[in-house]
């Protein structure tokens, strides 16, 4: 099969790789026909976290189920599926608690998996981890691209809301205007937060993030930024959502929140190991710090009801459209900030 993979810092290739095979009664095999592009496969690509070199690359997958182990009930040869960006088994204690990402039987899409940037994946675990698209929306490509976020961000974006203890009635910050900060916004609106504010530096996204339900747009800078952030808050929002992963994003979350209020962060921590976040603003304030990896399986189902009864679309997150061949140049157009989020449609 072809298949995008990791070279070094700038170098996607697409690749011939061995075709996954079922290896186990819990196997599934998947023909990828839609996935994407991350904000966290910047990180690599850029040479700011590490990666095997060679190795298959993508996480977000959804296509048509091909083969299925013969212990495997809940999808069938034939059925349209997507995937959260991590396997999970659906029977351990993290996952009966609804924390899919830390499956003690886990796993990620690369690898002998295939990587969700190729034709085909083996999901270990096919019960636990894939979710069937109800057969009237199998076909439907407007359905599709707006359920292909549930893969990541907006489960992502949903889970920084959950983290920060956002409710209908409520004042909350969103912080990045990356697709999961957008996310972010449309899951905070979804909740029912009466105001939403978000910080970003790119007015295309602001946007977006207005088109989402933001009632307030902050483009500052620095300083300025957390200024503006406060007075439309009366003195700080009592739930932010943190989703960059940069070490100023998260200061910046932790200044527009209000003492005893929360903190939601879900981006990838990057800077923070290196430089250190200071802990005596939070102590000062006795805020609370939630979050982490968001185990996007948890919330699939709930969020997939909203998307088909057309209550929910994610789908303006993409903003540009490539093959797989056209990989390579989805990730220069996300990093060179010309896209928010890259759809990679195999079909």
């Amino acid at each position: 099969m072809r298949a995008a993979t990791f070279h070094g810092p700038g170098d996607i290739r697409i690749e011939e790789r061995p075709r996954p095979e079922i290896e186990s009664a819990t196997d599934a095999i998947v023909r990828v026909t839609h996935t994407a592009v991350c904000g966290s496969d910047l990180w690599f690509y850029r040479g700011q976290s590490d990666r095997e070199k060679g190795s298959a690359v993508g996480h977000e997958p959804m296509g048509i189920v091909e083969r299925v182990g013969e212990d495997v009930r809940s999808v069938a040869p034939g059925d349209r599926v997507f995937a959260p960006f991590t396997i999970s088994c659906g029977y351990c204690e993290f996952c009966r608690r609804g924390l899919h990402t830390s499956c003690v039987n886990g796993d990620s899409w690369s690898g002998e998996n295939g990587g969700a940037q190729g034709e085909y994946v083996r999901a270990r675990h096919a019960d636990g981890t894939l979710v069937r698209v109800p057969d009237r929306f199998a076909d439907d490509e407007d359905a599709l691209e707006s359920i292909l976020p549930l893969t990541d961000v907006m489960g992502t974006g949903h889970h920084a809301a959950k983290s920060a203890g956002v409710e209908a009635g409520d004042t909350c910050v969103v912080v990045g205007d990356g697709a999961v900060g957008l996310c972010g916004v449309l899951a905070a609106r979804r909740i029912g937060a009466s105001r939403i504010v978000a910080m970003g530096h790119h007015d295309e996204r602001l946007d977006v993030a207005e088109a989402f339900g933001a009632t307030d747009i902050i483009a500052e800078r620095g300083e300025a930024a957390v200024e503006a952030a406060r007075e439309v808050t009366n003195g700080g929002a009592e739930h932010v959502m943190e989703c960059v992963g940069a070490l100023g994003a998260m200061e910046t979350a932790i200044d527009v929140c209000r003492p005893g209020g929360t903190v939601g962060y879900v981006g990838v921590p990057h800077g923070v190991d290196e430089e250190g976040l200071a802990l005596d603003p939070m102590f000062r304030k006795n805020l609370t710090l939630r979050g982490g990896v968001a185990p996007v399986r948890a919330y699939a189902e709930e969020l997939l009801v909203d998307v088909l009864q057309g209550t929910l679309d994610p789908s303006p997150v993409f903003t540009k459209t490539v093959d797989l061949d056209g990989v390579p140049e989805g990730y220069r157009a996300m990093d060179e900030r010309e896209a928010i989020k890259v759809l990679v449609r195999l079909d």
